[in-house]
């Protein structure tokens, strides 16, 4: 009977196995190296320069080296009028860059939208410049600037100006002349960004408008417009970003100058700390240069709405 009982009692279900939760831990320990080497970089950078920026630090005189507190920041803010007229320079270089960049790059961007013979050699040549980098693009802007070989001397043999002239050692066309260097190299950014969002408005939209009797400029108001508004806020900032910290085409055209004319608060700072040896106040002046660009960042994002829905 026992025999019979256990023959007939019903076999125990199988054990469900605990699914193991190697496969879902997998793609962040792939990625765990590489986000730790990312972090190192990042992070060790940023607090040397918090760390320094409370120091007295200057390499070449050790003795005067030590805990300085704040002593940096009230330097900055009482007693460096340098650091005031590179931050007003620095802003209306930032103004009018992003701003030109962003006319001349929409209009680019809504040309080579259009269908025409040789589109694809013209959008190649609107984007091109943006391969060249910032070292390069300042030689070239340097030889075409150049008093002897340069656009002056052919406008010179025309009879327009005189010989010997040099728009980046005269103090009333060194800022003209830096701003086009630099809208060569700028503008085919904003022309890509907008570019790649004109191509998903849908010609439903300008189809219906078109029945409606809407002109072209009504259309670029109400359609195309309000369709870039993301795309523009954010090539925006990213363009004010790096206009701001923009050194290296300014530091090959003028270093500068003439008379620090054309002195930006990061190129100030990278003159205190690799020519003065100050790295202690350049490391204070680029925390505030931080802060300031953190602050304005926010207060942008938040006044333009970024990411809302258009109405």
């Amino acid at each position: 009977m026992a025999q019979a009982a256990a023959v007939a009692k019903p076999p125990a279900p199988p054990r469900r196995r605990r699914a193991s939760a190697t496969p879902r831990r997998l793609p962040y320990l792939l990625i765990g190296p590489a986000a730790l080497l990312m972090l190192g970089f990042i992070a060790y950078p940023v607090i040397s320069v918090f760390y320094y920026s409370l120091q007295d630090y200057n390499p070449t005189k050790p003795w005067r080296n030590g805990f300085a507190g704040f002593d940096n920041f009230v330097k900055i803010f009482t007693d460096d009028a340098v650091f005031w007229d590179t931050l007003v320079f620095s802003a209306k270089w930032v103004f009018v860059e992003v701003g030109l960049q962003l006319l001349f790059g929409l209009a680019l961007a809504l040309i080579v939208n259009q269908t025409f013979v040789g589109r694809g050699i013209g959008r190649a040549l609107v984007f091109s410049p943006w391969a060249v980098s910032g070292v390069l693009t300042s030689a070239i802007w340097v030889l075409l600037y150049n008093s002897q070989t340069g656009i002056t001397r052919y406008l010179a043999d025309m009879g327009i100006g005189s010989y010997g002239t040099s728009w980046l050692s005269d103090t009333s066309t060194v800022f003209s002349a830096a701003v086009v260097a630099d809208l060569w190299r700028g503008v085919p950014f904003f022309a890509i960004l907008i570019l790649a969002d004109l191509q998903s408005v849908s010609k439903d939209l300008y189809e219906a408008a078109e029945v409606d009797g809407a002109s072209r400029l009504k259309q670029f108001w109400h359609i195309t417009l309000p369709h870039l508004k993301d795309a523009i806020i954010l090539s925006t900032l990213l363009r004010a970003v790096w206009e701001f910290n923009n050194v290296d085409l300014l530091y090959t055209l003028t270093g500068g100058g003439p008379a620090g004319e054309t002195t930006t608060l990061p190129l100030y700072i990278a003159n205190t700390s690799v020519d003065a040896h100050d790295f202690g106040y350049a490391s204070a002046l680029t925390t505030v240069a931080f802060v300031i660009l953190l602050f304005c960042s926010i207060v942008y994002l938040r006044l333009s709405k970024f990411g809302g829905e258009n109405k």
